[in-house]
């Protein structure tokens, strides 16, 4: 015969007579560090162990709506007065309470940036891969594996280059913002900037894609534009002849 076992309910501590009757006493334990307007009404108590009860109060401290008193209170064996454990203030349902802590590098956000700030990268930032020095001819000489990854950038000195990575978040990026092609101004432009004779070609694995916009008179003057991109500035427009 096989015997099925079953779980057994959580057995809930008795409410003890004396800890719940202790209201007076926890309000009083409040009340030696905060002032009386900052507690309110009591709204209930808890069993939490034999002889041991949570009562709550309502919280009117300045900025803290919707949060209550918390006051432990305990008795020992046979005793007649109950000892305080713990005074807290928690959050109700409706509490106003801090959103959750976010670390800095990701709150910055494009624009933040202002003069005197830094904001530094972290040595294993996936939008950059090592570049290229004058020590690296020492490395390709020794005998030591991995110190000439494959695929490294001549970065002219710089330590770090743009990885794969990083071309590809800044092209996209460059390819959704306001010099991309899928702006009103591009959809409506006389041409692209492949045809435009503003356009400064930029070097790289970027430059079939992407130049510089070198006309005053347009809104993408210094700035990296998508070769799909256009404006009314266009080299070749041609302008409306007027109707007979």
């Amino acid at each position: 015969m096989t015997e099925t076992l079953t779980s057994r309910p959580r057995k809930v501590a008795p409410v003890d007579a004396v800890c719940r009757d202790s209201v007076d006493e926890a309000r009083a334990a409040i009340l030696e560090i905060v002032p009386t307007d900052h507690v309110g009404e009591h709204l209930g108590v808890v069993a939490e162990e034999d002889r041991v009860v949570t009562h709550r109060f309502v919280s009117n401290a300045p900025g803290y709506r919707g949060w209550q008193w918390a006051v432990t209170v305990a008795r020992a064996p046979r005793a007649r007065v109950v000892t305080i454990d713990e005074i807290a203030m928690l959050p109700g349902t409706d509490a106003l309470i801090a959103p959750a802590w976010v670390p800095w590098s990701q709150r910055v956000e494009p624009g933040d940036l202002g003069v005197g700030d830094v904001l530094p990268t972290t040595d294993d930032d996936p939008r950059l891969s090592p570049g290229w020095s004058g020590l690296d001819d020492l490395a390709a000489a020794s005998d030591e594996p991995g110190l000439r990854p494959s695929g490294w950038e001549i970065g002219i000195g710089r330590r770090r280059v743009l990885s794969p990575e990083g071309r590809d978040d800044a092209t996209s990026r460059w390819l959704e913002g306001d010099t991309g092609p899928g702006t009103p101004m591009a959809r409506s432009a006389p041409g692209s900037c492949t045809t435009c004779g503003f356009l400064m070609p930029i070097g790289g694995p970027t430059g079939s894609a992407f130049g510089v916009c070198a006309n005053g008179m347009s809104p993408a003057d210094g700035r990296v534009v998508a070769l799909t991109f256009g404006c009314g500035a266009h080299s070749e427009a041609v302008p409306d002849q007027p109707r007979s």
